[in-house]
């Protein structure tokens, strides 16, 4: 009855998501981060107060990497987390994926002045590239928010060898009332400001309301991890930071 319960609560979660944002994310995303791919490190940097290299630093120590070799970056954005693993492990085999052309563009860049191989491809989260039971870690940060979330975790599962592990990083929906408030008050006021600092777009400042509306409606970091189990993950843990603002998760494919 529990398990019926969990499987009605996340379908219509996602189908309410759907319903929301499939225009967005079917018509405006790419826009959105082609506008935002030159800057956008140095925004999330603005926009968090300075603590966005605290926050990647700190899912960047959550990942083991002692049995990994085959690593996908998923959503990978400018590089960031790809880059940050072969600074620990150089002889990682590191592939990347994210529908963004111009954040791509981006970060093969920032990986050739540092002399990394990377082996990106553009394409999409819900469809990866990939055959069944390929990679030993697939990583996932500060993305999810803006996916199709049970088919983009499936997709993961998929791709993963048994044993492998997934982890996510993300900004979550905090379950405190009064926390997500402030949350959402904080980060309509960063994202106005910043959007004004680097001079932002037409496209991207219209953006703006996307942004708070669909972490309104995400998940919680103990919401989460059951959607990781009801998906068929296991060993799941997962830690929150600032009142559950950011929640790192961990789960492994069955053997």
């Amino acid at each position: 009855m529990v398990e019926m319960q969990q499987d009605y609560f996340f379908s219509g979660k996602e189908s309410a998501r759907r319903e929301a944002f499939e225009h967005v994310w079917s018509n405006d995303l790419n826009d959105i981060f082609a506008d935002l791919a030159d800057y956008y490190d140095k925004a999330n940097f603005v926009a968090s107060l300075g603590l966005m290299d605290w926050f990647h630093a700190r899912f960047i120590d959550t990942i083991d990497l002692t049995n990994a070799h085959h690593v996908l970056d998923v959503c990978t954005g400018t590089h960031a987390v790809s880059m940050a693993l072969l600074k620990r492990k150089p002889d990682l085999e590191i592939h990347a994926i994210d529908r963004s052309a111009a954040m791509l563009k981006v970060g093969a860049e920032m990986a050739q002045k540092e002399g990394m191989t990377i082996q990106s491809l553009q394409g999409d989260a819900h469809e990866l590239p990939f055959p069944d039971n390929h990679f030993d870690l697939v990583t996932l940060q500060f993305a999810s928010r803006h996916l199709r979330i049970m088919l983009a975790f499936d997709e993961i599962k998929r791709v993963l060898k048994p044993g492998g592990y997934f982890y996510h990083c993300d900004m979550l929906r905090p379950n405190n009332k009064l926390v997500a408030h402030a949350y959402y008050t904080f980060l309509k006021a960063s994202l106005t400001a910043t959007a004004c600092v680097f001079g932002s777009t037409k496209t991207a400042l219209n953006s703006r309301d996307y942004f708070l509306n669909v972490l309104r409606m995400f998940y919680s970091a103990p919401e989460l991890s059951k959607l990781l189990n009801e998906l068929g993950f296991d060993s799941i843990d997962h830690m929150s930071v600032f009142g559950g603002m950011l929640g790192f998760h961990k789960a492994m494919k069955p053997i």
